[in-house]
This record gives structure tokens, C-alpha cells and sequence, in this order.
């Protein structure tokens, strides 16, 4: 299973558990709906957020040179639009038989509602990672890193598009007191 799509489960099926017990709260306590609502989704957006942390610690970790991380954005952009059409659909769903959930026409839960899931998990999600990552490069080594041999990024990696073959990589740029020595 790819990293977007269980991620994109989870969040699906935690959005669905909002929605159901948002509708039972506000028909128990009809005068909070609005305290209700925006408890269940802060909850929620906390729950993102933590993932996307763990996410970019551990991506961090994994990757201590920042040009070679993973791509979390795109994972967590796809994540949020899988949540937001899955939960919009499941909810709509659940409301032909449970009439007091509050949902829209199927249309508006797979449009807006689910642009609303969507932005909500991708900008939680990614302030989560640029924390995780951040928590661990203030405590890195900030020596430059050098990138050797093949890897697993070579077509789409700028520098090693226009590297020349058989040239030896230098760790050691010459200053500018060092070239005018070298000059005769």
C-alpha cells in the first residue's frame, strides 16, 4: 500500500467518525453546534498535524541532506484529496440511513466538503513536516554533503544531468586567494 493511501484511509475513515459524532452532539446540545464543530475539526487538524511531524522527523533522519528528501508534499496533497472524496462519499452514504447527520447533496460532499478535508490535511500535514524536519536539522552536522555514485534520483537530479562522466567530484572549492596563486 503506498504511503498516500493509507494515510488518505485514515484520514477518510477519522473525518467520518468527526461527521457521525458531530451530528450525535449537536442533536444532544443543539445550542453549541458551532463549539461542537470547530472542537471536532481543530481535533482532527491536531491529529494531521502530529503525523506530518513524525512523517518529517522520520524523513529527516532518514535523509540528512535536504536536496535528498522525500517528497511529502505530494504524498500528503494526494492523501487529502483521497480523505476528502472517500469521507464526502461514505458520509453522504451513511445519511440515507442515518437522517440526523448533517450532510449536503452528494455533489457539494464530493466538491466542497471534500476541497475542505483536502486543504485541511495538506496544510496541517505539511506545517507538521516542516516542524519534524526543522526538530532535527537544528541538531544536524551542517557540513556540506557530497553525493557519489548512482542513485535512485539520477533523472531528475539537475547535477547529475550536467556532471561529466569519468570527472572525479571535489569536496574542496578553491577561494578566490587560491585561483589567483594558481594563475601565473
Amino acid at each position: 500500500m503506498s504511503k498516500w493511501l493509507l494515510r488518505g484511509l485514515v484520514f477518510a475513515t477519522l473525518m467520518v467518525i468527526v461527521r457521525l459524532l458531530q451530528g450525535a452532539m449537536i442533536n444532544a446540545w443543539e445550542t453549541k453546534a458551532g463549539l461542537i464543530s470547530v472542537v471536532l475539526v481543530v481535533a482532527f487538524a491536531i491529529t494531521v498535524f502530529v503525523w506530518g511531524v513524525i512523517d518529517g522527523r522520520a524523513d529527516a533522519r532518514a535523509n540528512p541532506d535536504p536536496d535528498r528528501r522525500g517528497d511529502l508534499a505530494m504524498t500528503w496533497l494526494l492523501a487529502g484529496l483521497f480523505a476528502g472524496v472517500v469521507s464526502g462519499l461514505v458520509a453522504w452514504f451513511i445519511s440515507l440511513f442515518y437522517t440526523t447527520l448533517y450532510v449536503e447533496a452528494l455533489i457539494n460532499e464530493v466538491t466542497t466538503f471534500a476541497a475542505f478535508t483536502a486543504l485541511l490535511v495538506f496544510l496541517m500535514a505539511i506545517a507538521g513536516v516542516a516542524l519534524g524536519r526543522w526538530l532535527i536539522d537544528r541538531k544536524a552536522d551542517q557540513t556540506p554533503h557530497l553525493h557519489h555514485g548512482d542513485d535512485d534520483r539520477a533523472d531528475t537530479d539537475v547535477f547529475a544531468a550536467v556532471g561529466h562522466p569519468g570527472a572525479q567530484e571535489t569536496s574542496e572549492i578553491p577561494t578566490t586567494e587560491e585561483r589567483r596563486q594558481d594563475q601565473p
